[in-house]
């Protein structure tokens, strides 16, 4: 590949900090598109794919689901997409944080209770195990 703006997945990869065989999984759902093929049957990405990659890594670090994202870039795609669309599904996914942040406040808490019991003596007992065999829900 003599142009700048055409690369095989291995740049790509590198360049975006995605594994190639992410990039090939992202190929098969739909995230990202099937790239053109070069004479000898490889794959030739260019800028956009790279451009998308990075929309796509970014996205997951926020925590977007890959099927949220897939709805973004419909309507990306489809030059379709309104910012009161895209401010819906971020305020969708805040929401989402802030129920995971509560549940992680709970379990910090289950946890912190279950530690705080441990004598860490050398006895075939222990609270910390024993919590988990319990069969009861984990305090709300």
């Amino acid at each position: 590949m003599t142009q700048t703006d055409e690369f095989s997945i291995g740049i790509l990869s590198e360049r975006s900090g995605v594994n190639v065989e992410t990039i090939r999984y992202y190929e098969k759902i739909g995230v990202m598109p099937i790239p053109a093929r070069s004479a000898a049957g490889y794959r030739v990405y260019d800028l956009d794919h790279l451009r998308r990659l990075h929309f796509v890594r970014r996205g997951r670090e926020l925590g977007f689901s890959l099927d949220e994202l897939r709805g973004l870039l419909h309507l990306v795609d489809g030059h379709a997409f309104t910012c009161g669309e895209v401010h819906e599904l971020a305020i969708r996914h805040l929401a989402d944080i802030r129920r995971k942040i509560r549940d992680l406040r709970r379990l910090e808490k289950v946890m912190s209770e279950m530690a705080a019991q441990c004598t860490r003596n050398k006895v075939p007992d222990c609270p910390i195990v024993d919590a988990l065999f319990e069969m009861r829900p984990i305090a709300q």
